[in-house]
């Protein structure tokens, strides 16, 4: 019988990503689904739709804690830690890794710019893109640097939002309302036309998403997804390197990193929910101040996140959960967009139509039943193909070339 804490093969590092990033693509849509369902200021200000008495208010108090930024978290580290795998194989082939992956950022790209503006204006594929550029530079530095940069960048990002809220109170009256009417707390005619919008068809729900998406990918990128995100992805280099990422360590180290992300991050994003309930939910502080809570506690909770995980990668008793989640990882892409497809079936006007009709408990139970179809679907679609549908359309574009596709028996 192998001892439970020896270091697992070199096949079972690369199942434990799998099996990480299959994690963070169920934990995502807890969050992502408010955006799908609901006015967008809900995301960040719960006061501003929906029902937070009850049952409801529990979902959302949970959602906000235990996964809000966590799994934008876990994405970019791993995202990070794929250009080193990607790059690294690239070398070993005789392949040039720079044009490579420059190409297969570019169709990251083209891809997140239509599933933006086409489909869902949450997405977050052209902020990796754009990111994965810029850090590819930085894929020789040694982990300690990589983790000094990376922390700058984070740090920069924390600073230019405080900065913003400090500034807050020279911006012009009008600038200030129309923070409030459309981003924090709309008035009812404005929350009006955009449920009339989502509870249209196509074309009447590109007047909301574009404009939206335009300022999500200029903006809101600049002055804070960019330097995050960056930042994430280099930590998630060094991590890589490190072996933390592809379960090279003991368990007790595992158990040690997720108990004390917990225990650390837990309590600061709780304390930042009383103080946002405390200062009423005012644009002024909670927008700009009270998210730092959660902004720096989320960094926390994440890495308690990763060590449960690769825990139980390294239990093979566990593996009744890890095999289906590795598989969701594999084909992270396509579940992804799947994600939007289904989503916007349910609740956009071309599909059912509920948008804004559906409480926080039923958001909870559709990401349920989502989380639990890909369980099943990933496996079966990995038993013929090699690779999910988008998945291998983004490879072949990267490489130039049709990929194999299915599976020989």
């Amino acid at each position: 019988m192998p001892h439970a804490a020896a270091p697992v093969t070199q096949a079972e590092r690369i199942a434990a990503l799998d099996t990480l990033r299959g994690f963070a693509l169920l934990g995502i849509l807890v969050m992502n689904i408010q955006s799908f369902s609901m006015p967008l200021a809900a995301y960040m200000n719960p006061t501003a739709y929906g029902d937070l008495s009850g049952v409801n208010g529990w979902v959302w108090r949970l959602s906000h804690v235990f996964f809000d930024q966590k799994f934008m978290t876990l994405f970019s580290l791993l995202f990070g830690a794929g250009i080193i795998l990607f790059t690294t194989r690239a070398e070993a082939k005789g392949e040039s890794p720079r044009r490579l992956h420059y190409r297969r950022m570019f169709w990251l790209l083209l891809f997140g710019l239509a599933h933006a503006y086409v489909l869902w204006y949450g997405d977050i594929l052209v902020s990796y893109a754009l990111c994965g550029m810029l850090v590819y530079p930085a894929r020789k530095m040694a982990p300690a640097k990589l983790l000094a940069f990376s922390l700058a960048l984070i740090v920069i990002g924390s600073a230019l939002w405080i900065f913003f809220g400090w500034s807050m109170q020279y911006w012009p009256k009008e600038e200030v309302a129309n923070l409030l009417d459309k981003d924090w707390q709309p008035r009812p005619e404005v929350l009006a036309q955009e449920l009339a919008a989502y509870r249209g068809g196509w074309w009447a729900q590109m007047q909301h998403r574009v404009p939206t998406t335009f300022k999500f990918q200029t903006f809101v990128f600049l002055v804070g997804v960019m330097w995050r995100v960056s930042g994430l992805m280099l930590a998630g280099m060094a991590l890589y390197k490190l072996g933390v990422l592809t379960a090279q360590r003991g368990r007790t180290f595992y158990a040690a990193l997720f108990a004390a992300g917990l225990l650390a991050g837990v309590p600061l994003i709780s304390y930042g929910v009383l103080r946002n309930i405390a200062a009423g939910w005012d644009v002024r502080y909670s927008i700009f101040y009270g998210s730092q809570f959660n902004y720096w506690g989320s960094l926390m909770v994440s890495t308690g996140w990763i060590g449960m995980v690769l825990l139980a990668c390294q239990s093979p008793a566990m593996g009744w959960i890890t095999r289906p989640l590795g598989a969701v990882g594999r084909m992270a892409f396509t579940n992804y967009l799947l994600h939007t497809i289904i989503c916007t079936t349910i609740f956009y006007g071309h599909g059912l139509g509920l948008f804004g009709d559906v409480t926080r408990v039923g958001q909870a139970l559709i990401v349920l039943g989502v989380g639990v179809f890909q369980l099943v679907v990933s496996p079966l679609w990995l038993r013929y193909f090699q690779f999910g549908p988008f998945e291998w359309a983004w490879r072949s574009l990267t490489y130039g070339a049709r990929q194999p596709f299915r599976r020989v028996a």
